[in-house]
């Protein structure tokens, strides 16, 4: 058993002269002796793991914060020290053990949006589309459907945009739409992200250290 606390949780029963309820999902109280067990049971581990739940999310939130405060205070005296910048110029940065076996990658990645320029390479790029023949170009013609055929309107899948950007395609109306796709994008903020690894040994691989609980 670990000697991991979870967080306080509600018990959802509540007491009326005496007498346990509890809340049903539409909001009427219910005499807990009239509620099926298993639903009573179901109720009780649902809490449990709650509890369990938000102990461990509010760690991992202080876990990140004491990392960035660890590292902050390491750059800070590297720079009063010695003079020296940790990591390029995005704010991308590695730091090792001495022994090697273990790193610390800090990524930072920007946040994009498009602004009204995204829509008139859209434009451009259908015209393309309605030129060229049908079997002409059939794998740029698929990769722009998919890129631009989103759900919601004014959006588009960036990943697919950037091989879009990455194609050379000799055709006038293509080159002005990744020009102003290229001036739609906007760096609205970046996000910071840290990938923590380990190996046994210098020449063995790396591996993660795994928090994301999807990948535990």
């Amino acid at each position: 058993m670990s000697d991991f606390s979870p967080a306080a949780v509600p018990t959802g029963i509540i007491d009326v002269n005496g007498k346990a309820y509890m809340t049903d999902a539409k909001g009427a109280l219910m005499p807990v002796e009239l509620i099926k067990p298993q639903h009573v049971l179901e109720d009780e581990t649902v809490r449990k793991i709650m509890g369990f739940a938000l102990a461990l999310s509010a760690q991992v939130t202080r876990f990140k914060e004491h990392t960035y405060e660890d590292l902050g205070a390491f750059d800070a005296l590297l720079e009063q020290e010695y003079g020296l910048t940790k990591g390029g110029p995005k704010g991308n940065r590695t730091y090792q053990s001495f022994d090697g076996l273990m790193k610390i990658e800090v990524r930072v990645n920007d946040l994009i949006d498009f602004g009204p320029e995204l829509q008139i390479g859209k434009a451009l790029l259908d015209e393309c589309l309605t030129e060229w023949a049908e079997d002409s170009r059939p794998e740029v013609r698929a990769l722009i459907t998919k890129t631009f055929n989103t759900e919601k309107e004014a959006q588009v899948n960036r990943a697919l945009l950037f091989t879009l950007l990455s194609l050379e395609v000799e055709d006038a109306r293509w080159n002005r739409a990744m020009d102003a796709i290229r001036e739609a994008i906007r760096i609205v903020g970046s996000k910071t992200y840290y990938r923590i690894q380990m190996r046994a040994a210098p020449d063995a691989p790396w591996t993660s250290v795994t928090i994301d609980l999807a990948k535990a």
